[in-house]
């Protein structure tokens, strides 16, 4: 039996702040931009809260994740509107030039061999196509890996894994990792040092007491994203060549 995500996974029914909700929202109107009729696959998609928004633009979209409960929910949910696999990212069961846009959020630093997803995205692949990967910046102070994952990269080093599997890739940058105000940077500054410490729980649940201390009311995760329900700033285009230390998420489009 392979790793249970679901715990380090934002599924609805957690309480997450507004920049969490903001955050996912934003991947989802990024990723919306690249969708309008096309055949859509969302590898690791979680619960599925993207799909359904992804589904109103595009002419298909697909879903799947290797953690059967996650699995379970998005079906149960989503029932006959989107269709939902139990999968392993490392070999995609779709037929080679299925889709036209392969999307990977949040997961790539869970992946055993991510090189193999990157060739397999590529097979499915149809020509002028395009791969969306989002990550939490490693570069980032703040930052704080999944008790799960296996390795998180930083630009310059995605963009060689990306390129060393056949595609042409560009990088943007999303959510200031600079705080503003005295309360940001002293909620900045107690952040560094529960990393560092290694204070911050693991869990998705374990987080939510500490984030109601420090940013107040949480908001309920629903089990679809609605339109809307925060504002889309598009991410800035930044340099593949160096670190990055101005953000706090990192997306890569990715061309064959």
């Amino acid at each position: 039996m392979g790793i249970d995500y679901s715990s380090v996974t934002e599924v609805p029914g957690n309480r997450v702040t507004r920049e969490q909700l903001a955050r996912m929202f934003h991947r989802y109107c990024f990723a919306a931009s690249f969708c309008e009729g096309k055949d859509v696959l969302e590898v690791a998609c979680g619960a599925g809260q993207g799909l359904g928004y992804l589904a109103r633009r595009a002419r298909r979209v697909v879903g799947g994740d290797c953690t059967e409960k996650l699995v379970r929910a998005a079906r149960d949910y989503y029932k006959d509107r989107v269709e939902v696999y139990h999968l392993d990212a490392h070999q995609l069961p779709f037929e080679d030039k299925s889709f036209d846009v392969v999307i990977l959020y949040e997961a790539i630093y869970y992946l055993a061999q991510p090189e193999k997803f990157l060739q397999e995205a590529r097979r499915v692949l149809r020509e002028g196509g395009v791969l969306l990967i989002a990550t939490a910046n490693k570069d980032w102070s703040e930052f704080n890996p999944s008790p799960f994952s296996t390795r998180y990269f930083s630009v310059p080093e995605l963009k060689e894994l990306i390129k060393n599997n056949g595609f042409k890739v560009e990088f943007y940058g999303a959510f200031s990792a600079l705080p503003k105000g005295v309360k940001e940077k002293t909620i900045a500054t107690i952040r560094k040092i529960a990393v560092a410490l290694h204070l911050i729980p693991k869990t998705m649940k374990g987080k939510e007491f500490l984030k109601k201390i420090f940013y107040g009311r949480l908001l309920p995760l629903k089990e679809e994203i609605e339109e809307g329900v925060c504002e889309y700033l598009p991410p800035q285009r930044i340099s593949s060549d160096s670190p990055n230390f101005e953000y706090k998420v990192i997306y890569a489009v990715a061309r064959i």
